[in-house]
């Protein structure tokens, strides 16, 4: 099923709105919230009349483009290419936060850019909150090394990563459009429908991957970091390499027991990623004579997907598993 998309245009760094305030304290105005922000011109003060938004990495990206549509100016803090675990914000950035009409983030996932929201007065959207997220290891597995060690957020037991699962989106993207029409009222229509038609599509992405990941020869998948642990409501089972956060190093006893278990299971393929390196999947791989192939966490795009989205990343993820386990 090829799925229909609605690109919003993005920008990485749209122009600062500096409130010009006597002594120079330009970022109080940033407290006011809702559409008392907002001049009769339209909601954004810097002149275009459109709402700026700031997302906090790329799935949120998308939802906010999909959802704003003509209507919004996102920036990204999360630059193409970067691992948004390892967010770091620059003071330009900071500002942005604070002079933001609304900020799209997870609370929980990036340190820094929970700090910034906390110091600025913008309305914020949780998706975290949103989406509903659920324990690590929802799958009931114990996941004995990978999922546990190298946990790097401020979540708890909580997994960051619920942009696996399209319904999840779909709630976060529902949230976005009701505090849009708070925001921007005259627009409220348009923000809702946006949202109902960006539902429709990741119900039908839904309903790919569960139709898609049936009758399969083994559901056990080996992955670079745990990352995909929403995907087992489709019935796969995901062991690590790495914990939640990409770069955390693996114990001796975590590569012995994920060969053990290639061996097992008859497991062909290890996934890698794009944005963290592929050097411990593919050393595994190696090792056990098999494939080392990408499993896409869409935490980012980088300069090999800048023409790709959500919906086709997850498409692709969706033909790899099908190839990987053998599914009918």
């Amino acid at each position: 099923m090829i799925l229909m998309r609605n690109h919003a245009s993005r920008s990485r760094r749209p122009a600062s709105r500096l409130f010009a305030l006597a002594g120079g304290v330009g970022l109080a105005a940033a407290s006011l919230t809702g559409c008392a922000a907002f001049s009769d011109s339209g909601p954004s003060s810097d002149g275009t009349g459109k709402v700026s938004v700031v997302a906090a990495f790329y799935p949120l990206e998308f939802i906010s483009s999909r959802v704003g549509g003509d209507h919004v100016s996102i920036t990204d803090l999360t630059a193409p290419g970067a691992e948004p675990h390892d967010l770091e914000l620059s003071v330009k950035e900071t500002a942005e936060v604070s002079e933001a009409d609304l900020v799209v983030y997870e609370k929980g996932f990036q340190a820094q850019v929970d700090a910034a929201v906390d110091q600025s007065g913008a309305p914020t959207v949780d998706a975290g909150a949103a989406a509903g997220l659920e324990k690590i290891g929802h799958d009931g597995h114990d996941h004995e090394g990978g999922s546990t060690h190298g946990e790097s957020t401020g979540l708890g037991d909580l997994d960051p990563h619920f942009w696996q699962d399209p319904l999840k989106m779909a709630d976060v993207a529902d949230t976005v459009a009701e505090e849009l029409a708070t925001i921007d009222p005259a627009h409220a229509d348009s923000y809702r429908a946006n949202a109902a038609k960006l539902r429709s599509d990741l119900e039908a992405l839904d309903q790919e991957y569960a139709a898609g990941l049936t009758g399969c020869a083994r559901t056990t998948v080996v992955v670079s970091h745990d990352a995909f642990g929403y995907l087992t409501r489709y019935g796969l089972e995901f062991e690590s390499i790495a914990g939640l956060s990409p770069d955390a190093e693996p114990t001796p006893a975590d590569l012995a027991r994920l060969q053990e278990l290639i061996t097992s299971d008859g497991i062909t393929t290890v996934f890698g990623e794009r944005l963290a390196s592929p050097k411990m999947a593919q050393t595994l791989a190696d090792d056990m004579g098999v494939s080392m192939k990408v499993l896409d966490p869409i935490e980012g795009l980088d300069s090999d997907t800048a023409d790709q989205d959500y919906l086709s990343l997850m498409e692709q993820n969706l033909a790899a598993l099908q190839e990987a386990n053998q599914c009918r």
